[in-house]
């Protein structure tokens, strides 16, 4: 019985300040990974706007225009809202689409742009979408 009272009485218990840093830790760590987790989760969700411009024709002249090939390259359907040339914005009656200006994921479509163009000059062309986000640009010279 002695014996078992020393073994006791020798027993030491983590002090309270340790153990709280302990646990502090371990709840850390555990928030670290589940926000990652989550951030992983949500990148998935969102999807992403993204038009390419994969040709330009211009047709020299007052008006003359500018014929854009636009591929959404992203993974949402994308609203070509608004249109600059050289950080000029273009009238809405101004371009045009042959279909829609609405591209799904994906999907392709020839927008013209009608404005002054002159040979040799450089144009550079942004398109947004309806948030006011430019989802592509693409950078010209005439000729």
């Amino acid at each position: 019985m002695k014996t078992l009272r020393k073994i006791r009485k020798n027993a030491k218990a983590l002090s309270p300040v340790v153990a709280s840093i302990i646990l502090i830790a371990v709840t850390v760590a555990v928030s670290i990974a589940v926000a990652a987790w989550m951030g992983a989760l949500t990148v998935g969700f969102m999807g992403s706007s993204s038009l390419t411009i994969t040709e330009t024709v211009f047709t020299e002249g007052t008006p003359g225009s500018i014929a854009v090939h636009v591929k959404n390259t992203g993974t949402n359907d994308v609203t070509i809202a608004a249109i600059k040339v050289n950080n000029n914005a273009i009238p809405d009656t101004d371009f045009s689409a042959v279909g829609s200006l609405t591209l799904a994921s994906g999907g392709e479509e020839d927008v013209t742009i009608t404005m002054n163009i002159a040979n040799g000059n450089p144009y550079k062309i942004d398109l947004y979408d309806g948030s006011g986000q430019v989802v592509g640009s693409y950078q010209a010279t005439a000729h």
